[in-house]
């Protein structure tokens, strides 16, 4: 969970706990036996360890004689239930979906700071390459098969990369030029893409060597936009950061990352060398 999520649900367990206090139940053990919950839940809710459902936050406030914030209670569960949003969920109809809500996000962006440790950035990967992540996420999490759609998708956003003099920090880990996604002939596909984009306006492609020391752990792939908003991708599901002292935490990690790349001829050179190892494939 992050940090953002955890600390607001810490806060929201601090005014239960008061709520509860002010309406003369000294302890989690009274007001328990008042709910009928067990003691341990009433704990967990009110130390952040357990996110309280709507229902809930309903009795809650009429055994504690808060009706009037039970609205407001709600709507802040929800609003921390929408910081970390389940693949499973954002994926159900499809990946297509997913990556068309991604557009209007790349529209407004003019600073991009991107940091994938395995794999290439969605925005700069080829059509192949990219057919093959969705295979893999089709089959991963069960969901509508649309890898074809979902792919178009993405590539639209290609287009970003020559408009509006948008600027593109984008850190790779030398792994990311090894994680074969397709087979050797769409790898050496990809790694010449690579090659291409290198030479765009606005854009700085950083490769962390495997032996560079680094200054900070690689931790999850993740990409910021602007100031703004950090999207962080784990296994079961992304994160969305928007809480000004977070975002300055991201960019403070790719900072720190990037003093362990390197770039124009030496990362052509991680390159080449990647697209010789396939080449002997």
């Amino acid at each position: 969970m992050s940090t953002d999520a955890q600390k607001a649900r810490e806060a929201l367990g601090a005014r239960l706990r008061a709520a509860r206090k002010d309406a003369g139940f000294v302890s989690g053990r009274a007001f328990a036996a008042a709910t009928g919950w067990q003691e341990s839940k009433v704990s967990r809710i009110e130390l952040g360890r357990q996110l309280a459902s709507d229902e809930d936050i309903r009795i809650w406030c009429a055994k504690t004689n808060t009706q009037d914030q039970a609205l407001d209670l709600i709507a802040t569960v929800r609003n921390i239930d929408g910081l970390w949003l389940e693949w499973k969920r954002q994926l159900g109809e499809g990946a297509e979906k997913r990556q068309g809500k991604a557009l209007p996000l790349y529209e407004r962006t003019k600073v991009f700071r991107i940091w994938h440790p395995t794999l290439v950035w969605g925005t700069l990967q080829t059509a192949e390459y990219a057919a093959e992540t969705f295979r893999q996420v089709v089959e991963f999490y069960g969901i509508p098969d649309d890898a074809e759609e979902a792919t178009s998708k993405r590539l639209e956003r290609q287009r970003f990369l020559t408009q509006g003099g948008r600027i593109f920090n984008v850190l790779l880990a030398e792994q990311a030029l090894y994680s074969n996604f397709g087979g050797p002939e769409v790898m050496r596909g990809q790694l010449d893409r690579l090659l291409a984009v290198m030479g765009l306006p606005g854009m700085s492609l950083g490769i962390i060597p495997r032996s560079a020391r680094l200054a900070i752990w690689p931790g999850n792939s993740f990409s910021m936009f602007d100031d703004k908003v950090v999207l962080v991708e784990t296994y079961s599901a992304e994160l969305t950061v928007t809480q000004p002292r977070e975002i300055v935490v991201y960019g403070k990690a790719f900072s720190t990352l990037k003093r362990s790349a390197v770039y124009g001829r030496s990362a052509r050179g991680l390159i080449l060398q990647a697209s010789h190892h396939f080449e002997q494939k």
